[in-house]
């Protein structure tokens, strides 16, 4: 299947103010674009782009003083495969684990295990190893808290979303990557693209976060926002939480002034 997706977004600044951008698809998908990702300022101004210590693409830029547009559009390859399902995928012992993956059993900004270990054990401590207990976190997760837009909160951590079970696709996430966590199972945090395709379709579209979880020796996919496979994920970055991959990090004052995002699917290029 093809999946064309993009975003516009309008920022206003009084100054010229340093930004970077997490917006271009994760460099892992880049051999799967069909049509090339453009990505355009207007007005046009110079930009670089590097790695972080992630893996993912960002983009340094200045934005003018006064109002910037970003619009970036493509056309991707994908599967028409869900998120895979194995509920015999197993947890790796701490000890077995690969070094990489350490940095993803610890507390973060927005996932605080010192906070929820407690918790997690007393909770989920006594249940089977491995998928079913993710899955048994999500479960709880998508159950616990409600989705509201209009209670959004850009500061809202993880033990924060447990007691006030209120929230947006990201604190799902991070209470679901903080609780993992606790229970030495490593996860780590996702953000992109996700289209409703095979599901009904609700406005207005927007950039999604999820978890991914190291088991069996690999890394699965874990929604406890909508806690059912999906079709058509597109990852625009990885990191331990939300701190780590802002789509714009902005080192100066802005204002958002217009946000748009499209994500669906397409009979050709």
């Amino acid at each position: 299947m093809l999946i064309r997706y993009g975003y516009e977004i309008t920022l206003a600044c009084t100054q010229p103010t340093a930004m970077v951008s997490l917006l271009e698809v994760h460099e892992d998908r880049k051999a799967d674009l069909r049509a090339p990702e453009n990505l355009h300022f207007m007005p046009d101004i110079p930009s670089t782009t590097y790695h972080d210590i992630y893996g993912n693409r960002c983009r340094r830029f200045v934005a003018p003083a006064g109002e910037l547009k970003l619009w970036g559009d493509a056309t991707i390859e994908e599967s028409e495969a869900p998120d895979p399902v194995v509920p015999d995928a197993a947890e790796v012992p701490v000890q077995d684990l690969p070094d990489d993956c350490l940095v993803y059993l610890l507390g973060s900004r927005y996932c605080e295990t010192d906070r929820l270990s407690q918790f997690a054990w007393d909770k989920f401590g006594n249940l089977a190893p491995g998928w079913n207990r993710v899955q048994a976190i999500c479960d709880f997760v998508h159950d616990h808290i409600r989705f509201d837009y209009m209670q959004a909160r850009a500061t809202r951590s993880a033990f924060e979303a447990l007691n006030e079970q209120v929230g947006v696709c990201r604190d799902y996430a991070h209470l679901a990557v903080a609780l993992c966590r606790c229970l030495n199972i490593p996860a780590r945090y996702v953000n992109g693209h996700l289209g409703d395709i095979g599901v009904p379709v609700v406005d207005p579209m927007d950039f999604s976060a999820w978890m991914e979880v190291y088991l069996g020796g690999r890394w699965y996919t874990f929604d406890p926002r909508n806690n059912m496979p999906r079709i058509g994920r597109i990852v625009i970055a990885r990191g331990r939480d939300a701190a780590d991959i802002p789509l714009i990090n902005s080192f100066g004052p802005h204002i958002l002034n217009a946000f748009r995002v499209w994500t669906y699917e397409v009979s050709e290029v």
